[in-house]
């Protein structure tokens, strides 16, 4: 019996030891304290949780993709300046030329195409050149051409109201909404997991609260015995079970504070910038610790709430709008396609005009004369105003003979919206069943803090009562010991409650914004870089 006391006794030097240990070690380091409300947790973890800046990015990043969708509608101007000389031989007494021509050309261009949202597509070019020729049948030496061209064309049935241009534009800008609905999901998300670690801190900190007072307790109790035994109305054996109890606190009382350092970090992680020098070393001090506040939970309410803006509902919706582009797209591809086709270009040439050839055969060194001269503002006058025109009117009509792929494309999309239609029936029961269970889980918590809350204070009554019949001497310290750890458990039951029941305000809150475990909505970045050929699947 005297080893085991002897033991138990050196456990309690031990754990003492310990514990001034590291009472020193924290007031030598003395770490910065931030004091935070939860509100304040949740603020500084929106604008700095390096998950949600992740998030912010992602409706930057689609809104590139939908510039790169509408850049298909951008005007394409093009300019092109060639300079050529040819040398040929002449093969033939109609060649122009006896043994050889040589012919040199300076030409530019320029032009300006472009497709419209309506689907219709127009070119304008303008063209120049001043070319010069051995050729003795040219009428020009050197010779200036200027032309001015328009062409447009209009679909009227297929590829009228959508195209895939359209198409492509319109779903980007789905996709788009759907990073908006991520990013709202992932706000959400960090919102209840920053409230949920501050709640779990508080608890920490109430049931180190409550295994400190714990702790007191067993020490006051072994004072007396000692001075008990000092007295001689208590035998010197009947301690042990005294430090016993000492030891076994303080055992709670360490393993208490490692659980406060693993929730703080916790909360660090999701609230504060990791880039801050005292990022691992700042202590946070919650300033709502043990805050309880009733709520009336209004369950239909929240369901509507839930199903009108939750973000998997929002979702939902947004596939089903999606599949709807692709219906509407792959069944006016099944229309016949009717284009209407017009152009206009006039021309003009100018240059110096020589003299016509009045003999022929052309016999030896042919010497012609320069009748007229017309510059190059001439020569542009002509075509400003017109002076020789060309006109062309036209209609194009083409269909295929038999099934296309836009009939097999079109029957894929609506066993595809019909899916989709299925699943978002299928999400609506999942979505009730979460918030009422949420709001279940919180209407029991509420109970659970009365009752827990009333065996704490029957708790404090029993082992006042205890200490009493221990002072007459009616019982032995066991049953002290024994209030004692039932006082310290239902301490720590009250915190638990109050946390869980904080922690079901947060989940219930959320729930009617997100789900509470969902991963985020597919990128549609896949989707949106490779434009889809008007047959290629969705």
């Amino acid at each position: 019996m005297r080893k085991q006391m002897a033991y138990l006794i050196a456990i309690a030097a031990v754990a003492l030891a310990a514990e001034g240990a590291f009472s020193t070690r924290a007031f030598a380091q003395t770490p910065a304290t931030r004091r935070l409300s939860v509100d304040d947790a949740v603020r500084m973890a929106l604008e700095q949780n390096l998950g949600v800046r992740i998030e912010r990015l992602n409706p930057e990043l689609q809104d590139f993709l939908v510039s790169e969708a509408r850049s298909s509608w951008a005007p394409v101007l093009s300019s092109t300046v060639s300079n050529d000389r040819s040398n040929v031989p002449a093969t033939n007494a109609f060649a122009g030329g006896q043994t050889n021509i040589v012919n040199t050309s300076l030409s530019s261009a320029i032009g300006l195409t472009q497709t419209l949202p309506t689907g219709a597509n127009y070119a304008i070019a303008w063209n120049s050149a001043r070319a010069t020729s051995t050729n003795f049948f040219n009428s020009y030496n050197p010779q200036l051409n200027s032309s001015l061209s328009l062409s447009v064309s209009q679909p009227l049935l297929k590829n009228f109201k959508i195209d895939d241009v359209r198409r492509r534009v319109e779903a980007t800008r789905k996709d788009r909404e759907a990073t908006d609905f991520n990013l709202q999901s992932a706000i959400v998300k960090t919102t209840r997991d920053v409230r949920n670690a501050y709640w779990d801190l508080t608890y920490q900190i109430d049931n180190l609260s409550a295994q400190q007072q714990g702790l007191d307790l067993a020490k006051q109790l072994l004072t007396e015995n000692e001075k008990r035994v000092q007295a001689g109305t208590m035998a010197p054996l009947d301690i042990v079970e005294a430090q016993s109890e000492v030891a076994r606190n303080e055992q709670g009382v360490i393993v208490a504070q490692a659980a406060i350092k693993q929730a703080e970090d916790r909360l660090r992680v999701l609230v504060l910038d990791p880039a801050a020098p005292d990022f691992w070393t700042v202590s946070i001090d919650p300033a709502d610790a043990g805050a309880f506040e009733t709520r009336t939970i209004d369950v239909d309410a929240a369901i509507t709430r839930a199903l009108d803006g939750r973000t998997d509902m929002k979702v939902a919706r947004n596939t089903i709008e999606r599949d709807q582009i692709d219906q509407r797209f792959y069944q006016n591809q099944r229309l016949p396609e009717v284009d209407a086709r017009a152009a206009y270009t006039t021309n003009a040439v100018g240059g110096s005009s020589l003299t016509p050839i009045t003999t022929f055969p052309v016999t030896g060194a042919l010497q012609r004369g320069v009748v007229s001269q017309q510059g190059f503002a001439s020569v542009l006058g002509d075509v400003l105003s017109s002076a020789f025109p060309t006109w062309s009117i036209g209609l194009t009509v083409a269909y295929p003979i038999g099934t296309s792929a836009s009939d097999a494309n079109l029957a894929r999309a609506r066993v595809l919206a019909s899916q989709a239609e299925l699943q978002r029936r299928n999400l609506e029961v999942q979505v009730v069943a979460e918030v009422r269970d949420a709001a279940r889980q919180v209407q029991t918590n509420q109970k659970r803090i009365d009752s827990v809350r009333a065996a704490r204070q029957l708790a404090e009554k029993r082992l006042e009562a205890e200490q009493k019949k221990f002072a007459a001497g009616i019982e032995t310290s066991f049953f002290v010991f024994q209030a004692q750890r039932d006082l310290s458990q239902a301490r720590t039951d009250e915190a638990r409650a109050t946390s869980d029941y904080n922690k079901s305000l947060a989940d219930f809150d959320a729930v009617q914004l997100a789900p509470l475990n969902a991963a985020p909505v597919a990128s549609p970045r896949q989707t949106a870089v490779a434009p889809p050929s008007a047959g290629g699947a969705r």
